[in-house]
């Protein structure tokens, strides 16, 4: 019989702590680095999940030589450093073969499903140093799912606001029928995914809005959902897999009301809620209720809107989130302006404000990250706009922009829109103009229905005002401005 050409693989050997990378850290915690690396990675137009859990991975030599993406981000945090300096392994000690030349290396992003090979799996190498032309099975029983960088690859940017190969099937989670292979039962790696994914999702809404996110959101909820179906062997684990299949159907849900889909968006919400009853998972059930109330505000259904919040903060209460329950008086005063109910509006935003004041917290859920100053300020604007107080409003709105993080560009055009849109409703119409040219400029970033029905809106209301030079402008970019299906 002829020999095999394949190597075989080698016995696990004991992982040795990588000291020159944790001397780099210095004094910050894993968590402030992680971030550091993050940031570098956007600095360059890489994507990835970096996190306390993957520093300590490196810091204890699981990952003896990082992916490609991982490498760059590294090698641009410290210039003129090889990743050997970075105390690394050398590419070709741990693929059992030739290393590629900086040539052959994958471009910084791809949506090709990655499979792991036998000599990573005994080297602890992360995903993504795949040869151009391996052979990729997502199916593959042996798949490394403990690496956070192969989750980034489930959510990915590839140009402006589109995300690309949008599917935990990489991570061998979704079922192929015509394969006729059964999914095998999740363990903790696959409600790893599942979390991940859902914060992916977030990233992206907050960078690009929703539009060039809903359109290939579908597969990884079917995905979570078959995961539930599968069935686990741990509670805990199943705790944690209805929880991320719940939280992914309200992200997925939340793309679908965003970009104007509000059928689409009650039905994702409605299988959260239920999700959340089913497990008696109050958090995720506050969630659902507080973006079903969010939905219904804007579907012109205030009453519920009203009714969703307050059942909303009835299930939060014991969590002991101050900045919750003021996310959701806020989510009621919406429902009272939508009612032109003055008095059950102020009292909503001033108990809001009381809560927010209260200060963050342990029990604060991670989904709340949107919510600071500036959102606080952006959802009161939309209240005191309901309810035709066009200068308050136009007060808060300008606050909520001046306030956003600039990494927040979806939430930075929604405020400016709405800004522009009382500041021509309130009878300024050039500085509603400027205000408009700013979101204009930022479309190109965002994709986001809401934000371009309220700019037409503002279109609207500034006709009359077209002599004007710089409404004329406004007007004829935004007329000239193509729209997103």
């Amino acid at each position: 019989m002829a020999s095999s050409t394949v190597t075989p693989p080698r016995p696990d050997r004991p992982a040795r702590p990588n000291l020159a990378f944790r001397h780099l850290r210095g004094h910050r915690s894993p968590a402030e680095f992680a971030a550091l690396v993050r940031r570098a990675a956007r600095e360059i137009g890489e994507c990835v999940s970096c996190d306390a859990r993957y520093i300590g991975r490196v810091e204890a030599g699981e990952i003896r030589c990082p992916n490609y993406a991982y490498e760059r981000v590294f090698l641009h945090m410290f210039p003129g450093r090889t990743l050997t300096d970075l105390g690394f392994a050398p590419r070709a000690s741990v693929r059992g073969r030739g290393a590629r030349t900086p040539e052959d290396a994958p471009c910084a992003h791809t949506t090709r499903p990655e499979r792991t090979t036998s000599d990573e799996r005994n080297t602890g190498e992360t995903g993504g140093a795949h040869e151009p032309y391996d052979t990729q099975d997502p199916y593959d029983r042996h798949h490394n799912h403990e690496e956070s960088d192969v989750l980034r690859r489930a959510f990915m940017t590839g140009g402006g606001a589109t995300m690309a190969a949008a599917t935990l099937g990489p991570l061998g989670l979704a079922h192929d029928a015509s394969a006729d292979r059964p999914v095998r039962r999740a363990g903790a790696s696959e409600a790893g995914a599942l979390e991940e994914a859902v914060r992916r999702i977030r990233l992206l809404d907050d960078r690009h809005g929703a539009d060039g996110l809903y359109r290939r959101a579908a597969a990884p909820l079917r995905a979570a959902f078959a995961l539930l179906d599968a069935g686990t062997t741990r509670q805990s684990t199943a705790d944690r897999l209805h929880s991320g299949a719940g939280e992914l159907a309200i992200s997925v849900g939340w793309l679908a009301h965003d970009s104007g889909r509000f059928d689409d968006a009650r039905s994702h919400y409605a299988e959260a809620l239920a999700t959340a009853r089913m497990t008696g998972d109050q958090g995720l059930e506050a969630h659902a209720f507080c973006n079903t109330a969010f939905l219904a505000r804007d579907a012109g259904r205030p009453r519920e809107a009203v009714r969703a919040a307050q059942a909303a903060q009835r299930v939060a209460r014991p969590l002991g989130s101050p900045r919750l329950m003021s996310l959701l008086a806020l989510r009621e005063a919406g429902g009272w302006a939508g009612l032109a109910d003055h008095t059950g509006c102020a009292q909503a935003l001033v108990r809001a404000q009381a809560l927010y004041d209260r200060g963050p917290c342990d029990s604060d859920p991670e989904w709340m990250s949107f919510y600071g100053e500036a959102e606080l300020e952006g959802l009161e604007a939309q209240c005191w706009s309901t309810l035709g107080d066009w200068p308050r409003a136009a007060r808060h709105a300008k606050r909520a922009a001046d306030l956003q993080d600039p990494h927040f560009s979806r939430n930075i055009a929604l405020y400016t829109a709405e800004l522009a849109d009382d500041l021509a409703r309130g009878g300024r119409p050039d500085e509603a103009a400027t205000a408009g040219m700013r979101v204009l400029d930022l479309l190109d970033q965002v994709q986001s229905s809401r934000i371009q029905t309220m700019l037409a809106g503002t279109a609207r209301v500034l006709l009359p005002h077209r002599r004007a030079g710089g409404v004329s402008t406004f007007l004829e970019r935004h007329a000239s401005t193509p729209r997103t299906v």
